[in-house]
């Protein structure tokens, strides 16, 4: 009866459902404006959503997102579902980020909020759990954030994650695991992971220098040391400079008026600059000292970096430059299958087509501009060809009074 029982506890554990805190695809038209509300934070001029699946894409209908729509504006924009906590829950979070504008600055991360945040209200200093995304600014800034709120301190990841840079759309996931631990993923591929307590400063370091100790007087350090024995040879020390033996006085020089001539001074060949005695190995050579390590007094563990009481809010709280970013396909949850396979039947399925367009579209652009430039070329041409006509109908008529 218990294996049995074992048995049951096993084959539901495996298959159980994927809980979905949040999923967001906004393929319902314009209701999406019912469920997102814009922050009507004073003081910020901010941009506006509109709902469309870009310039290019693979299904006009599954593509569709929601798209920043103005310049060098903040953005505000938040949702909330039905909180949750995730202890002892793994949590994964996702979206996909197209920035068909080839975005010069501009975030794409998105934040995750507690219950208390008013939607309306909304704004960059607004305390939120979790920020996740691509953030690209010029040459220098093309990463992925990936923040966490501890103790009421933002702290950001201590590795580079790379993010996409180019025009398509992208998916990004994080994976968040109750044994403390992590995955970033881009395009459902792996490309980080580790230790919350490794890659963030969440907890002061477990060992310090013992302030007590200090290195040995008779320590001796220097693996390499002047040799007693050597002697600088007799003929060592020579000027730098000497004068030149070439030179001479030139014929016009009045020693009254110029002075006392003296010939230009040049390099020394026999010069062999600052002398300095052989090196030799350290018969005393110690090595480098170790500063020897305590306990940290001040280091406490804790067990649940990773969790948060509640999340009850997903938001966009952006600065971008050039707009057209389009965010899509979110999704919260506690099933990292269910997050890969929801990236493949969204973005997995659309991705080629999206591509295929774009460069279609490509073709098309250059070929009109081969062809706007070859026009432009044969109107130069006839200009000119109507400019020696006129010349020479001008100096046709010149040569003609001239006869008269």
């Amino acid at each position: 009866m218990k294996s049995l029982y074992l048995v049951f506890i096993c084959f539901f554990g495996v298959f159980a459902e994927p809980k979905i805190y949040f999923k967001e695809e906004f393929s319902d038209g314009d209701k999406w404006t019912e469920r997102w509300l814009q922050s009507e934070h004073s003081g910020r001029d901010l941009g506006k959503f509109v709902l469309t699946s870009g310039k290019f894409y693979g299904d006009a209908e599954k593509d569709k997102g929601i798209q920043t729509s103005q310049d060098a504006r903040f953005y505000g924009l938040s949702t909330k579902f039905e909180g949750f906590s995730n202890d002892g829950k793994t949590t994964v979070i996702q979206f996909t980020v197209k920035h068909e504008q080839n975005i010069d600055c501009g975030g794409g991360y998105i934040k995750l909020f507690d219950c208390s945040l008013d939607p309306k209200d909304l704004h960059g200093e607004s305390p939120y759990n979790i920020m996740f995304g691509p953030d690209i600014c010029g040459p220098g800034t093309k990463k992925v954030h990936v923040i966490f709120n501890y103790k009421g301190k933002n702290l950001l990841i201590e590795k580079d994650i790379r993010c996409k840079d180019d025009v398509y759309t992208h998916l990004y996931t994080l994976i968040v695991k109750p044994d403390n631990t992590y995955i970033v993923k881009i395009d459902n591929e792996k490309v980080e992971s580790g230790e919350l307590e490794k890659d963030w400063k969440f907890l002061p370091p477990k060992k310090i220098k013992d302030p007590e100790a200090k290195k040995p007087e008779d320590w001796d350090d220097r693996a390499k040391v002047d040799d007693v024995d050597d002697k600088k040879p007799d003929d060592w020390d020579q000027p730098e400079y000497i004068p030149d033996p070439d030179a001479t006085k030139p014929e016009d020089w009045d020693d009254d008026m110029d002075g006392e001539w003296e010939p230009p001074q040049i390099n020394n060949p026999a010069y062999k600059g600052e002398w300095k005695p052989r090196q030799i190995d350290n018969p005393e050579y110690k090595g480098p000292w170790v500063h020897p390590e305590i306990d940290n007094p001040e280091y406490e563990s804790d067990e649940n970096l990773y969790r948060y009481k509640e999340i009850c809010a997903v938001g966009l709280d952006l600065w971008q430059v050039k707009s057209g970013t389009i965010f899509d396909n979110f999704l919260i949850t506690d099933d990292e299958d269910y997050a890969q396979k929801f990236g493949e039947e969204t973005w997995g399925m659309t991705k080629e087509g999206e591509r295929k367009m774009k460069e279609q579209q490509d073709e098309e652009e250059k070929k009109k501009l081969e062809t706007e430039s070859k026009k432009d070329e044969e109107e130069e041409d006839e200009d000119e060809e109507e400019d020696e006509d006129t010349k020479a109908e001008e100096e046709k008529h010149e040569h003609v009074h001239e006869e008269f």
